[in-house]
């Protein structure tokens, strides 16, 4: 009998194929269980299909046998604005090396269609990839490069535009909405899922950091050049291409206040993991309008296993409060891991910190890292499951003031 969500599987080439009379299973954590209808959704148009080598498929037979597969497990690659709930089932061959940064998400056959587990939690045309790597980027380079000579900055942006395809970098060339500028080659946190630098027994690095620490006026001509024309325009310095921005307030400190000395238009945020509040403090006294803050968990010790930094959660939260007190946009980056945060005592821990620190909104983006890798490093989880789709519920419930989205939104 045909499975009604059935697995998928893929060859040592990376051809995928279905497997009839398979139930898919996916992974909350590291359960395995039978994946449900009502947790699918079609897969979206610019997700992207893996498949994960060393690591064998697992369904489940009509007589409730889990079954390893002969072929590798595969898993989507979500777009940004869509939250993934379950991580695909495998089972890890011995040895097996570490999975690049992806966002590994369960993904089956449903209706003789394609589905994933996942939710839709924003939306956003501005981050559609249709926007970038436009056959006029190139020209667009160069333009800039024209009206901004012998700025590093700017031949930095254009090489995470050409090489790594970074939106914020893109957008200083398109003349819109957020651009980012990079300030920092040094960070207070090791971040275990750093995109910009990791060590050599890890994964390789989706992009390459900052070696070089921008001047404040070089931070200020970019600044005044985008926010001076740019539709919803917004300059960032947080990048993933860089360490720690608050590192570097003086220079940004002094930078925005050049910037807001020849222009009040648009929009300054940081991207940042606030543990150095000096540094925030100094930033958002300059004239900052809103901060992003990287955040995995609300309970110490789970925060601090993730980050490793320099400082601790408590350190965050008083950058927080600084920042709210002074009137600053404050959301929260909450990276997010099926099995990790949806259990009952992180949600509850969240409830604790959003009572104390009312940020105006939380943009919930799916973690990228090896799944087996990330639970070895963290420490163990207790409770139960509540699920992806109830703890996004419960946070909304309890506090119904506070947008729940992924994307950065323009703050008038």
């Amino acid at each position: 009998m045909k499975a009604e969500i059935t697995a998928l599987y893929a060859d040592v080439k990376g051809d995928i194929y279905d497997a009839p009379g398979i139930s898919a299973m996916g992974r909350e954590g590291r359960d395995l269980r039978l994946i449900s209808p009502e947790e699918l959704i079609p897969l979206p148009e610019s997700a992207d299909l893996v498949f994960m080598p060393q690591r064998k498929a697992v369904g489940m037979t009509a007589d409730g046998e889990v079954l390893p597969l002969t072929g590798n497990a595969v898993a989507a690659t979500l777009p940004a604005g869509y939250t993934r709930s379950m991580l695909p089932a495998f089972q890890m061959e011995d040895n097996a090396e570490a999975l690049p940064l992806f966002g590994y998400t369960a993904v089956c056959v449903y209706k003789d269609q394609l589905y994933t587990t996942a939710i839709y939690t924003d939306e956003n045309h501005k981050w559609d990839p249709e926007h970038y790597n436009t056959k006029q980027l190139k020209h667009l380079i160069k333009k800039v490069k024209k009206a901004l000579p012998d700025n590093p900055l700017i031949d930095h942006l254009a090489n995470c535009s050409l090489e790594w395809h970074c939106c914020t970098a893109e957008n200083i060339f398109y003349r819109r909405w957020e651009c980012g500028i990079p300030t920092s080659p040094v960070c207070n946190a090791n971040c275990f899922g750093c995109i910009s630098l990791q060590p050599a027994e890890c994964c390789p690095s989706p992009q390459s950091r900052i070696r070089f620490r921008p001047s404040a006026r070089q931070i200020a001509e970019v600044g005044i050049y985008h926010l001076e024309t740019a539709p919803e325009g917004i300059i960032s310095f947080g990048q993933g291409c860089e360490g720690e921005p608050a590192l570097a307030a003086d220079r940004i400190a002094d930078g925005i206040a050049m910037i807001r000395e020849k222009t009040k238009r648009g929009q300054i945020n940081i991207n940042t993991n606030a543990g150095y509040t000096d540094g925030i403090k100094k930033i958002v006294d300059a004239g900052l309008d809103s901060m992003r803050v990287s955040i995995i968990s609300a309970i110490p010790m789970s925060y601090d296993g993730y980050y490793r930094g320099n400082y601790q959660l408590d350190n965050v939260k008083e950058s927080i409060r600084y920042a709210l007190d002074k009137g600053i946009y404050v959301s929260l980056n909450m990276l997010y891991f099926p099995g990790f945060n949806d259990r009952r005592e992180e949600l509850d821990a969240w409830k604790e910190f959003f009572k104390e620190l009312p940020v105006q909104m939380i943009q919930v983006r799916n973690l990228n890292i090896d799944p087996d890798a990330f639970l070895d490093i963290m420490p163990k989880q207790q409770g139960e499951y509540v699920g992806t789709r109830q703890f996004l519920e419960e946070i909304k419930k309890d506090f119904p003031q506070m947008i729940i989205g992924s994307f950065s939104h323009y703050v008038e």
